[in-house]
């Protein structure tokens, strides 16, 4: 039997119920989108069934929210993005390379606050800039580089991070020489396609796996210049956390487990069929199965 076979067998045989009486709830967070809450309960619901007891912070905030709560103790893990880390926490300039980007972060991060992170689950979320698919076949635009012809007619709207962030509109901009005709619109990351959809906004900024790109028929522009940096999904953990070995038997069998064609599919779950985040995670964990 395989090592991920025998620890996911274990797993089922485990509760809530097997946790050590009085320890401290382990305190899993998320950042406030989709994704995020699916991979924050799917870490809370493995370490569940490795005896871990957990309270959920879930939806909590942007990624410096998290990142605050983390280092200040109120949080012990959540989801997060290499590239994210490399660019809005490190404030290094974006590069291509995943490698090093992985290897800075977790030097870094380990050094400056004493966290650790988890092996890559397997995917990669870059942010995506998003057209209407009808809107982008019309004006012949297949790329990023294609909208510097067309800011006069397209109204951009975006994240609050990613007009702030170095890896985000500044630097994209910047990179492409984008000049839209308006400031781009500063919205809440739940409502950029339903105003996509509804035209209120022409051009948005999304992720790689959301779910709601294929089912709305949208069209991803190339990154042609090769801009974004490599954004690898991990779970990144107080050390003290980290270092009981229940935490890492349930974490560690995630690693590259999660496919990007997973991620969005569990996204679509959510977000088109209306499915709880909590059922789509535990039927992830429940499909598992050795390599």
């Amino acid at each position: 039997m395989s090592r991920l076979a025998g620890v996911l067998g274990a797993l089922l045989l485990l509760t809530t119920g097997c946790a050590r009486p009085g320890e401290r709830a382990l305190r899993v967070g998320s950042k406030n989108f989709t994704e995020q809450v699916i991979l924050g309960e799917i870490a809370a619901q493995a370490l569940e069934r490795a005896g871990v007891a957990v309270e959920r912070k879930l939806d909590l905030g942007g990624t410096f929210v998290c990142h605050r709560a983390l280092t200040a103790g109120e949080l012990d893990l959540y989801p997060e993005y290499t590239g994210t880390a490399f660019t809005a926490i490190l404030q290094e300039k974006p590069i291509t390379d995943p490698v090093r980007v992985r290897e800075e972060v977790a030097r870094e991060y380990r050094r400056r606050w004493d966290l650790a992170w988890a092996p890559p689950l397997g995917f990669e979320n870059t942010f995506a800039i998003v057209l209407r698919g009808a809107q982008a076949r019309e004006l012949g635009i297949t790329k990023i580089s294609d909208l510097a012809r067309f800011g006069d007619r397209l109204r951009p709207g975006f994240g609050y991070e990613f007009l702030e962030r170095a890896d985000g509109f500044p630097g994209l901009a910047a990179a492409y020489g984008l000049r839209f005709a308006s400031r781009p619109a500063e919205m809440d990351l739940g409502l950029l396609y339903p105003a996509l959809a509804q035209g209120k906004v022409d051009v948005v900024a999304g992720n790689s796996t959301d779910g709601l790109i294929a089912a709305m028929g949208l069209a991803v522009l190339e990154d042609d210049r090769r801009y974004f940096p490599p954004y690898e999904a991990a779970f990144v953990a107080r050390s003290d956390a980290w270092n009981d070995p229940r935490v890492r038997a349930a974490l560690e069998p995630l690693s590259g487990r999660i496919t990007a064609d997973a991620m969005r599919a569990m996204n679509a779950a959510v977000d088109r069929d209306r499915r709880r985040p909590e059922d789509v995670a535990r039927e992830f964990l429940g499909g598992l199965r050795a390599p």
